[in-house]
């Protein structure tokens, strides 16, 4: 726990020495992010996971899944934001002094001849033409949808994997973190252990009717891995044969990219430097700071405003982090112990 290498490289944690891998992740923007959840549907499609709830919208916002859980990998979030949560962003993000991504500089001056950001554009023909082009939604003073797909973090040093007391999870020669099903016993002690409260045991009661799409009748839902714990794996499945996860692959905006880890946090700092550049100050990067409390994550996330605002944690930290310090100042309270007893007894032989 105290080495390096195993912060930088997680993989090293189980010698993957034979089948060494590219530790591979995520980068989502969300700044490109226009809310379709079809990353939602395409990660519920491919690993078969049961429907949460009904399909009826929360009072909330434009959501009807609400969070990530066991049976939701992936989650879209809606956050709505004024002028004056749009002025408090940008001013928290002049403020930044380094989180492991590029220094906030004063905006750079538009190109000559640059066309405006909001002329409007054929998405769908730039897109089945495989042209490059700016995705960035316009940007108003008055108002602004921020939109997020959470997922699985895949800490470099993960919570979850450090409390579990049967070995059902383990670190993938990708990584990654996953749970073995048929290992996991259900006990719950990795969902304490996840600081992204990220990881959840899938209900294991009454089976949940499931509407037909004519809504006519009713048929039951099957439900696997009742009563163990689920998330993300990155399609684990799917990277074993080289493809890409099923969220990034339906992405229709890019804002979900896929491949090698240090690639995708270089392409989040150039991404982050652009938008600073055209003066959006409250861009930021999260779990690309290898010196956070979990050593960095291996999926990073571009921000418009503080985690926080997009349910977060500003200072996630492993639960196992601080075990070593524990541990010794547990030692010399117990010698101290020992001592005041030795001491006593001497005195009283006295």
């Amino acid at each position: 726990m105290s080495s390096t290498a195993v912060w930088e490289d997680p993989s090293s944690e189980l010698h993957w020495e034979d089948r060494a891998q590219p530790r591979k992740g995520f980068f989502t923007d969300t700044s490109i992010c226009i809310g379709c959840k079809a990353c939602e549907v395409a990660c519920k499609e491919w690993n078969r996971n049961p429907t949460d709830g009904s399909f009826e919208l929360l009072e909330s916002s434009y959501d009807n899944t609400g969070t990530l859980g066991a049976n939701t990998w992936r989650h879209v979030a809606f956050v709505e934001q004024d002028r004056d949560r749009i002025t408090a962003a940008r001013a928290s993000g002049r403020q930044l002094v380094d989180l492991g991504m590029p220094r906030v500089g004063p905006p750079a001056p538009s190109p000559a001849g640059a066309g405006s950001a909001t002329e409007p554009v054929d998405l769908l023909s730039a897109l089945e033409s495989g042209e490059q082009m700016d995705l960035t939604p316009p940007d108003t003073d008055e108002f602004r949808w921020l939109m997020s797909s959470d997922v699985c973090k895949h800490c470099t040093h993960a919570g979850c994997l450090d409390v579990c007391p049967t070995g059902a999870l383990f670190r993938t020669e990708f990584g990654t973190v996953v749970v073995q099903s048929d290992i996991c016993n259900g006990c719950g002690t990795c969902v304490a252990g996840c600081p992204f409260g990220v990881i959840e045991r899938r209900d294991d009661g009454t089976v949940r009717p499931k509407a037909e799409r004519d809504g006519a009748q009713q048929v039951e839902q099957e439900i696997p891995n009742r009563g163990t714990a689920n998330k993300c794996t990155l399609c684990y499945d799917r990277m074993v044969v080289g493809e890409t996860p099923a969220c990034a692959k339906t992405c229709p905006t890019t804002s979900i990219k896929y491949g090698d880890h240090q690639d995708m946090v270089e392409t989040a700092e150039a991404r982050v430097r652009e938008l600073h550049a055209r003066g959006m100050t409250e861009a930021r990067l999260y779990g690309a700071n290898p010196d956070d409390g979990v050593g960095g994550t291996g999926s990073v996330f571009l921000l418009l405003d503080e985690p926080e605002v997009y349910g977060l944690p500003p200072d996630p930290r492993v639960a196992t982090k601080d075990l070593p310090q524990m541990y010794a100042a547990a030692g010399v309270a117990a010698a101290g112990m020992l001592a005041g007893v030795a001491a006593a007894f001497f005195r009283g032989r006295r």
